[in-house]
């Protein structure tokens, strides 16, 4: 529990760090590919054994890792165009909603049970994502920007599931950090390489905010995952539970800390959804139990 209770408040800070690049002017993509370097830094100083490099590949999640960090790059690089295109809440429900993708897998691959009041919670968790996300206001875009939440939602699922999958199958304990710092290492080189296209149309600045943005955005960006990775491992909760607990609960705290500390306001749906988040959570985190009370 305290593992996924870590794992929630260290992908709140994220959305928090996010908003203060706005407030400061920091260049997102530079940031973020700094923000890949600290990260794999930290799993590195983080990880206690001696480090082989020449030993790395031969691991059996070396590929799937190189394979994560291509997708953290594209996924980020959707996600922004989605925000641009059709606004931030939409970018959020989808990347949130593909919650569903590692509950089906986890489902249908490891043949994990649901009970009742956990189906329930997990869609109520769905409607407490959309509802906490709503904004109002009207969207224009081209037709083709309709596409990029679907692209979105699949690929948000897919990391998801790949991160369950590399878990429980090719990963001891003690290799968490390692494959968490190999997956940012792989996310920067590929972020780098991306910044090399864009310096042959357009010339390359280097902002020190946007280095400090990467460094303070790395730390929690780590930490998120590592202790997502040790969430799962968790005895009696299966996948599905642990998902849905923790994007519910990241849009739940990282809402209710921007009203805290940027005075957003809310509308009635919000709170409404925000309500149906702790009740989802409620449920899915002790339907087991509160099923042998009925």
């Amino acid at each position: 529990m305290i593992y996924l209770a870590f794992s929630i408040l260290f992908s709140s800070l994220i959305f928090v760090i996010f908003k203060l690049y706005a407030k400061y002017q920091v260049q997102i993509i530079y940031a973020i590919i700094t923000n890949y370097f600290i990260a794999c830094t930290v799993g590195v100083i983080y990880y206690n054994e001696p480090i082989h490099l020449a030993e790395i590949p031969q691991k059996s999640w070396f590929w799937g890792s190189v394979a994560l960090g291509l997708l953290f790059i594209l996924i980020f690089n959707l996600m922004a165009t989605t925000s641009q295109k059709l606004g931030v809440s939409v970018a959020s429900v989808a990347t949130k909603m593909s919650l569903t993708i590692p509950v089906l897998f986890g489902v249908f691959f490891y043949k994990e049970t649901l009970g009742v009041l956990e189906i329930i919670g997990i869609v109520l968790a769905l409607l407490a994502v959309y509802f906490t996300s709503l904004k109002e206001q009207k969207v224009k875009a081209e037709k083709w920007a309709f596409a990029l939440p679907v692209l979105v939602f699949l690929g948000s699922g897919t990391i998801d599931t790949s991160i369950k999958y590399f878990q429980d199958a090719h990963m001891p304990e003690e290799e968490y950090a390692l494959f968490s710092a190999t997956v940012f290492l792989s996310a920067g080189i590929f972020g780098l390489l991306f910044i090399a296209f864009k310096s042959t149309q357009q010339r390359l600045k280097v902002n020190f905010k946007n280095i400090i943005g990467g460094i303070c955005l790395g730390v929690p960006n780590y930490f998120s995952i590592y202790f997502l990775l040790k969430a799962l491992q968790h005895p009696t909760w299966n996948s599905a539970s642990v998902f849905t607990i923790n994007n519910v609960a990241i849009v739940m705290f990282s809402t209710l800390l921007g009203i805290i500390l940027f005075r957003e306001r809310l509308t009635a749906k919000n709170w409404f959804g925000i309500g149906l988040a702790i009740f989802s959570i409620i449920l899915v985190a002790f339907g087991q139990q509160l099923m042998t009370f009925i």
